[in-house]
């Protein structure tokens, strides 16, 4: 599979190396803001700004949006939705994820995630490394659990919620909406 990357920072870098990693996919380049600046990223072109998106479907078959911020990635959701591209979803190698659990489109699972048994991502959630998405865990869309968060079963992550570096939730713990967890946050 072909991939376009949206986003060249820091996390779009993580998820070009994924796949890089993967053998799997080919990454095709980036769209990224910071384009003409920015050519070469990964040792992969740098192909457009954001706004030209749209017509990107003569490079690649799937896209993924490798931008953090949840509200950003959502609205970025829409945009590929709407132009008829396909989302892919990435898991590094090295991540372990059940073969019972569900992960949706446009899913970023990173280097060291666990994602339990019959856990539920919902469509561009974010599991970085060292993250635990325990079993029966729900996160739901354009949630993000950043560095060594950490979800006990049962939980769960509230659309667009983010877990920062290193907080928890204790079993069964639900987390509104668009919570944000500070680092080292506990919930029980």
């Amino acid at each position: 599979m072909d991939v376009l990357i949206v986003g060249a920072g820091g996390h779009g870098r993580s998820v070009a190396e994924a796949i890089l990693l993967g053998g799997t996919h080919r990454v095709i380049g980036f769209f990224d803001d910071a384009w003409p600046d920015l050519k070469d990223v990964c040792g992969c072109p740098v192909l457009g700004k954001l706004s030209e998106l749209k017509g990107s479907r003569e490079y690649a078959s799937h896209v993924i949006v490798a931008i953090g911020n949840n509200a950003i990635r959502e609205r970025l959701y829409a945009r590929i939705l709407a132009s008829d591209l396909a989302l892919a979803t990435v898991v590094h190698p090295k991540a372990i994820v059940s073969p019972r659990a569900v992960l949706g489109a446009g899913c970023a699972v990173m280097a060291g995630a666990v994602v339990g048994t019959e856990a539920r991502l919902g469509q561009g959630v974010i599991v970085n490394c060292n993250a635990t998405v325990d079993h029966q865990c729900i996160v739901n869309d354009f949630g993000h659990l950043g560095v060594n968060a950490c979800m006990a079963g049962g939980a769960v992550l509230g659309r667009g919620a983010w877990m920062q570096a290193g907080s928890a939730l204790g079993y069964g713990v639900v987390v509104p909406a668009e919570s944000v967890l500070i680092p080292g946050e506990s919930r029980v």
